[in-house]
């Protein structure tokens, strides 16, 4: 009778440990929530969803202790408590007045006080003047300013990268995007790594002046041979989080590109606190049958 006790004592200790362990597995993951914006642009033109599910998966596959999660639905989750435990938010949608953020300031800053990080891809990166501007600034340190930023389709050629974990295995390379460039940023660029910079050429100016299109300042920039930031990097001041823009991702097809995937890739975990592999993280590169999974139904646009 004492064997058989003690026999079930012995299990009974062995589940706790197996099961003690995968908790502390699960709790060591870090996780990254990816917050998807509603329909827009024609098909293959700003793949929110679509996006978001490659980068998810290729976080996934690289096997880094991290849990990326893309949520069921479009725009600010139904239930804002699948954020309380990220270590970063990655969010991709459309911008400005119609940004999914805007009516949710409030709490997601207080996300961002208690050190989340945030990732914006494209036109999330486009605030309007406020206090979206304002706390854009204080949770990735730049924005995509109406008035003062343009958003020009053009090639720029990355050929040189600052020593910053999220350029770890990425080499020189230019690809076609509407890379918004000219961003608002923090005073004295307090807190800002440049990632990705090129001088734009003045066929991104032909347009006349507009909300998107060009301003005196630009221009002036411009001529002045001040290259533009197109990715950028932010650590919030006291240690208090860190952001990373990318103004890229117009075009769903740019994913293919491989040092485009990866800057993006690197810059999540970076964002999330992961350290960042030497060669970057690892990825494949989506087939044209992957390019195509999980677009949203733009028949009627």
């Amino acid at each position: 009778m004492k064997t058989h006790s003690l026999s079930i004592r012995i299990c009974i200790a062995a589940i706790c440990l197996i099961c003690g362990g995968a908790a502390l597995s699960a709790a060591d993951e870090a996780k990254v929530v990816f917050i998807s914006g509603k329909p827009s642009h024609g098909p293959m033109k700003h793949e929110h969803r679509a996006g978001n599910l490659i980068l998810a998966k290729a976080l996934n596959a690289a096997d880094l202790d991290v849990n990326a999660i893309v949520l069921p639905e479009n725009g600010y989750p139904k239930n804002p408590s699948v954020l309380e435990d990220a270590a970063s938010v990655v969010v991709f949608c459309t911008g400005h007045r119609g940004h999914l953020l805007n009516p949710h300031l409030e709490e997601f800053d207080a996300l961002m006080q208690k050190g989340t990080g945030v990732v914006m891809i494209h036109w999330a990166t486009e605030a309007e003047i406020g206090m979206p501007g304002k706390k854009f600034l204080e949770w990735m340190g730049g924005f995509c300013d109406l008035n003062w930023s343009v958003n020009p389709h053009w090639t720029p050629n990355f050929k040189t990268f600052p020593d910053h974990p999220i350029t770890n295995g990425v080499r020189p390379f230019s690809i076609n995007d509407e890379w918004y460039y000219h961003m608002r940023f923090v005073e004295g660029m307090k807190g800002v790594t440049p990632i990705l910079s090129d001088l734009p050429g003045p066929e991104t100016l032909i347009r006349p002046d507009g909300a998107r299109s060009g301003n005196p300042d630009v221009r002036r920039a411009v001529a002045n041979g001040e290259r533009q930031h197109v990715a950028w990097a932010y650590e919030r001041p006291g240690g208090k989080g860190r952001g990373f823009g990318f103004t890229g991702a117009h075009n769903h097809v740019s994913w293919q590109d491989e040092n485009f995937r990866k800057i993006v890739l690197n810059a999540i975990l970076w964002t999330a606190g992961v350290e960042v592999p030497g060669n970057g993280v690892p990825s494949t590169t989506p087939t044209d049958e992957e390019i195509k999974a999980n677009l949203d139904d733009k028949k009627k646009k």
